[in-house]
C-alpha cells in the first residue's frame, strides 16, 4: 500500500489544489487560479530548509517554469491548428471554403438525409479545421437548406453538434491537439491512444447521435418541433441577405482559381490522411505517426496557404499572407492560454515532467498519490472506470473540454498504472467524456454550444437538455465497453 512513499507538504498542497478545482468547477468559476497558486505553494514548500528567500524564489520560478513546460508540450499542436486556421482564411478569401461543401446541398431533400448529412459534413469540417472555425462555415451554408427540406433548427443544433463538438473534437484523428493533451499528462504515446479515442468517440457518439435523431423524429411527428425558420430582425436579414448573395455568386460564377483551391485543397488534405494510414499498416513503409503526423499535417498546410493566397492576391500576397498567419495564431493562443497554466499545475503530478520543473529527484506527486489510494482499486475495474467517467464530466463541466485533460491523463495514470490496468483504456475514455461535455454538448456556458446554437437559431440550455439522454447513453456503453477491454 504505497510503501516506501513518503508523503510531505507539497503531497497535501497538490490535494487541496485539486479539492479547490472540484469546488471551483461545481460552482462554474475559473480554475486557473488554483493551479497557479497551487504551483507557487508547491515550489515554495518544497525548497523548505533552504532559507524564507531561497522559499519565495523557487516558488516564483517554479510558477514560470511550470508555464514554460507546458506550452513547450503543447507548441506543436498550438502552431499545426494555427496553420490550419491560416489556411481556412485564405480559402475564405476566395470563396473556395463555400465552393467545397456546396455540391451536398443537393442530397438534402428530406429531414432525414438532411439531418445525417449535415452531421457527415460537419465531421469532416471540424476534422480537418476544428468545429469552431467549422460551424461558422458549415452552418452558415447548409443549415438553412437542411431546414427548407423540413428539419427543424434544434435538429440540426443537434447534428452539428454531437457530429462536431462530440464525435470529432473527442477523438481528434487528423489535427490530434486533444490526444497530445492527453499524452503529455499520461506519459502515454499519442500512437497507443488513437485507436482508443476514435473507438470511445464512435461508440459514444453513434449512440447518442441515433437517440438524438430518434427523438427530433417523434417530436416533429408530435408538432414539439417544426422546421419554421427563426425570425430575423430587419438588420440580421440584411446580412443574411447579403451573405447569401455573396455566396450565390461565388457559386454561379465562381473564378478559376477558386474552382481549383475548391477541388485541390480538399483532395491533398484526403490523400495526406490516407497516405498517413496506409504507410501504418504497411509493411513495407515507416508509419507517419505522432510528431511525424503533424508535421506533415503543417507542412501541407503552410503549402496550401501559399497557394491560396497567391492564386487570390498575386504579388499582394506576402502582407496577406502576414494577416492570415497572424489570425491562425490568435485564434490557437484564444484557446491554449487558459490551458498553459492548468497543464503546468497537473504535470508535477507525473515524475517525468516533475523534475523539468522541479529539479532532479522530484517526485510526481499525482502518481505518489495514486500508488498509495490504488490498492483500494486493485481487482475493481467496474468501480475504477465509473470513477474516471465522473472525474471526467466534473473536468468538463468548465465549458473548456481541453482544460480538463491534463487532470483526466494524470489521474488515469497514477490511479490505472498502479492498480494494474489499461492506462490508454482509461486516459483515452476519459478524453472522449470530457470534451463530449465540456468541448462540448452538455455544458450550456461551453463556446461549442453556444456557437452551434448560435448558427442554428437555438437557445444553448436547449440543446444540452436534448443531448442529456443521448450523450449520457452513450457514455454509459462506451463505459462498459472499456471495462470488456481492460
Amino acid at each position: 500500500m504505497g510503501e516506501g512513499l513518503m508523503i510531505t507538504a507539497p503531497h497535501w498542497i497538490f490535494v487541496l489544489v485539486l479539492v479547490a478545482i472540484f469546488t471551483c468547477i461545481l460552482f462554474r468559476k475559473d480554475v486557473i487560479l488554483p493551479c497557479i497558486l497551487g504551483s507557487y505553494l508547491i515550489g515554495f514548500l518544497y525548497h523548505t530548509g533552504e532559507g524564507i528567500g531561497s522559499m519565495i524564489i523557487g516558488g516564483a520560478q517554479v510558477v514560470f517554469t511550470s508555464f514554460l513546460v507546458a506550452g513547450t508540450e503543447l507548441l506543436e499542436i498550438m502552431v499545426v491548428i494555427s496553420l490550419m486556421v491560416a489556411m481556412l482564411k485564405a480559402l475564405q478569401d476566395v470563396g473556395a471554403d463555400v465552393l467545397m461543401i456546396q455540391p451536398v446541398k443537393k442530397l438534402m431533400k428530406t429531414p432525414t438525409t438532411a439531418f445525417f448529412i449535415l452531421g457527415c459534413v460537419m465531421y469532416v469540417a471540424a476534422s480537418f479545421f476544428w468545429p469552431t472555425p467549422a460551424i461558422a462555415l458549415v452552418g452558415t451554408v447548409l443549415i438553412p437548406v437542411a431546414m427548407r427540406a423540413g428539419l427543424p433548427a434544434m435538429g440540426a443544433a443537434v447534428a452539428v453538434n454531437l457530429m462536431g463538438h462530440g464525435i470529432a473534437l473527442s477523438s481528434d484523428l487528423v489535427i490530434q491537439g486533444a490526444t497530445q493533451l492527453t499524452s503529455s499528462a499520461s506519459g502515454i504515446e499519442t500512437t497507443t491512444l488513437l485507436p482508443f479515442t476514435a473507438l470511445f468517440s464512435v461508440v459514444t457518439g453513434a449512440l447518442a447521435v441515433a437517440i438524438g435523431f430518434y427523438l427530433v423524429k417523434r417530436d416533429m411527428k408530435n408538432g414539439k418541433l417544426t422546421a419554421e425558420l427563426p425570425e430575423e430582425t430587419e438588420e440580421q436579414d440584411t446580412e443574411r441577405q447579403q451573405t447569401k448573395g455573396e455566396i450565390a455568386a461565388t457559386v454561379e460564377k465562381p473564378p478559376f482559381r477558386t474552382k481549383f483551391l475548391a477541388f485541390f485543397v480538399p483532395i491533398t488534405l484526403l490523400v495526406i490522411v490516407a497516405t498517413m494510414i496506409f504507410r501504418s499498416f504497411s509493411p513495407h513503409f515507416e508509419a507517419i505517426q505522432g510528431g511525424d503526423a503533424t508535421a506533415l499535417l503543417g507542412g501541407s498546410a503552410v503549402a496550401l496557404l501559399i497557394v491560396a493566397t497567391f492564386l487570390n492576391k498575386g504579388f499582394q500576397s506576402i502582407d496577406r499572407l502576414a494577416s492570415h498567419i497572424r489570425e491562425g495564431f490568435f485564434f490557437a493562443i484564444k484557446i491554449f492560454a487558459p490551458i498553459i497554466p492548468i497543464a503546468g499545475f497537473f504535470f508535477m503530478g507525473s515524475p517525468e515532467h516533475s523534475q523539468t520543473i522541479l529539479g532532479e529527484g522530484a517526485p510526481g506527486f499525482l502518481f505518489d498519490l495514486g500508488a498509495i489510494v490504488a490498492p483500494y482499486f486493485a481487482g475493481n475495474e467496474i468501480f475504477l472506470t465509473f470513477g474516471i467517467v465522473l472525474v471526467s464530466i466534473l473536468a468538463g463541466l468548465d465549458g473548456s473540454g481541453f482544460s480538463g485533460l491534463p487532470l483526466v491523463g494524470s489521474l488515469a495514470a497514477s490511479l490505472g498504472g498502479n492498480a494494474g490496468v489499461d492506462v490508454a483504456v482509461l486516459a483515452s475514455l476519459g478524453q472522449v467524456v470530457t470534451i463530449f461535455v465540456g468541448g462540448g454538448t452538455l455544458t450550456a456556458w461551453a463556446f461549442g454550444v453556444v456557437a452551434d446554437a448560435g448558427i442554428a437559431g437555438v437557445k444553448p440550455i436547449d440543446l444540452v437538455r436534448r443531448n442529456f439522454i443521448p450523450v449520457m447513453s452513450g457514455f454509459f456503453v462506451a463505459t462498459c465497453l472499456a471495462i470488456f477491454l481492460m
